[in-house]
């Protein structure tokens, strides 16, 4: 069942109905990807195009270099790196491209069945893992920058604040800044339960 559709993996040809079913399937599954990225993370609408016309592009390398998979993960490789070449990507748009690519090169290979179980279940796994991070997102460690005057004790100045909002809060950085005539402060904290970050965030603001 999990076997490839062609007769052989480096065969010079391949005949159109196989490769048009490869394509059909190249391109459902890209949008899968693409509705995917989207539920689980912003994104904009060019970059969702990208992913789900990504598999159909990569599977085409692979027909043309005839299964040869050291030049397809060369040249495929070399396209990945487009997208990032001038402006950087977070882990999940690396991580959706990287997937993209994966499903075109099993899909040149001929791995049709097995291709679609692995992109299933690399969606559920992100669809679920997107959930649970929604739920703790409010617990986890924070970064804060503040930035002050010089002549202003950063010392105890945010105390009552950090402690009326925070479960723990604490000032790992601390250096000059604007021509030594401001201090940037750099504290790592944990918000309580129910607290909105703007209220938070206004306190300091108007103590600052």
């Amino acid at each position: 069942m999990l076997e490839s559709i062609f007769s052989e993996v480096a065969q010079v040809s391949v005949s159109v109905e196989s490769c048009l079913i490869c394509i059909v399937v190249a391109i459902i599954l890209g949008v899968v990807i693409s509705l995917t990225h989207k539920f689980t993370t912003k994104a904009t609408p060019n970059f969702l195009l990208t992913l789900t016309i990504l598999p159909v592009l990569v599977q085409v390398v692979i027909f043309l270099v005839n299964g040869n998979l050291g030049t397809a993960f060369a040249v495929a490789g070399a396209f990945s790196l487009i997208r990032f070449r001038s402006m950087p990507g977070n882990s999940k748009e690396i991580l959706s491209v990287f997937w993209a690519m994966a499903v075109g090169l099993g899909l040149g290979m001929g791995y049709v069945v097995y291709t679609i179980i692995v992109t299933i279940i690399v969606a559920i796994i992100m669809i679920i893992a997107s959930k649970i991070t929604q739920k703790i997102s409010n617990r986890l460690e924070k970064k804060l920058k503040i930035v002050i005057p010089e002549n202003l004790d950063y010392d105890e100045v945010f105390d009552d604040i950090l402690n009326k909002y925070t479960e723990k809060a604490e000032l790992c950085k601390v250096k000059t800044t604007n021509m030594g005539s401001m201090y940037e402060l750099v504290y790592i904290v944990e918000l309580k339960n129910d607290i909105k970050e703007k209220e938070f965030l206004d306190e300091i603001r108007c103590r600052n």
